[in-house]
């Protein structure tokens, strides 16, 4: 998708910049992200930025229902976000206003989207976590600057929108022995989703997917780099 191209979608970036403001509070060091409030207009969403000046592509990652900046496997998100600058690409972690709310944290994420439009993005890549996966499902299915979604042993239920995600590409990657939410909730999204898609079943991995924290971060990482400048 090349967006950018649409007269309509510039203007969706100019509200973007318009609209959304927020406070800076600035971090020391290259590589530590910036934290930011995004005053979205169902209220102020709290994030982390790591910020490419120039990059055109990045990517949004949020947790679960655990809230916070939760990140699975080991720190999986702040080595993304360390990650994706060397590739000249930039990084939100956002914390919903709402963990237990599918249609509240929905707004957050498309709120986050629109911040990093306004920044100059132009393909963005959602990472979520558990109930963060159907999360960034929905989301992704609804924002025509998302180029791609990866659902780290994400819940079924609320992925209704899953169908509709084509053309945009999906990645699920599940523990086989996750004892909160079972494969088979991967494998029902995968089997409803079109168009280009991609399931890692992992031996041995529990929900939060610590026991395989590198591999999860290699396969993440390939996949974000590839979807994204593909």
């Amino acid at each position: 998708m090349h967006a950018q191209r649409d007269g309509k979608w510039l203007a969706v970036r100019e509200e973007a910049r318009r609209g959304m403001s927020e406070i800076e509070t600035p971090q020391d060091g290259a590589l530590e992200p910036r934290a930011y409030t995004l005053r979205a207009r169902q209220g102020p969403v709290d994030t982390l930025l790591y910020e490419s000046l120039g990059a055109k592509e990045g990517a949004l990652l949020a947790g679960g229902v655990g809230g916070g900046f939760d990140t699975p496997a080991l720190g999986l998100y702040p080595r993304l976000g360390e990650e994706l600058l060397r590739h000249h690409m930039s990084t939100l972690r956002l914390k919903y206003r709402h963990s237990t709310d599918l249609t509240e944290s929905v707004h957050d994420v498309l709120a986050g989207v629109e911040f990093l439009v306004g920044r100059g993005l132009e393909r963005v890549a959602l990472v979520g976590h558990s109930f963060g996966g159907a999360v960034m499902i929905d989301a992704g299915a609804q924002s025509p600057w998302v180029t791609t979604v990866v659902g780290l042993a994400p819940q079924s239920y609320g992925t209704e929108a899953v169908s509709q995600l084509s053309p945009r590409s999906l990645l699920l990657v599940h523990g086989l022995s996750d004892a909160v939410l079972p494969p088979s909730c991967s494998l029902s999204i995968h089997e409803r989703a079109r168009g280009r898609k991609e399931l890692e079943l992992i031996p041995g991995a529990g929900h939060l997917l610590d026991e395989a924290a590198e591999r999860v971060f290699t396969k993440v990482r390939d996949w974000l780099l590839q979807e994204l400048r593909a």
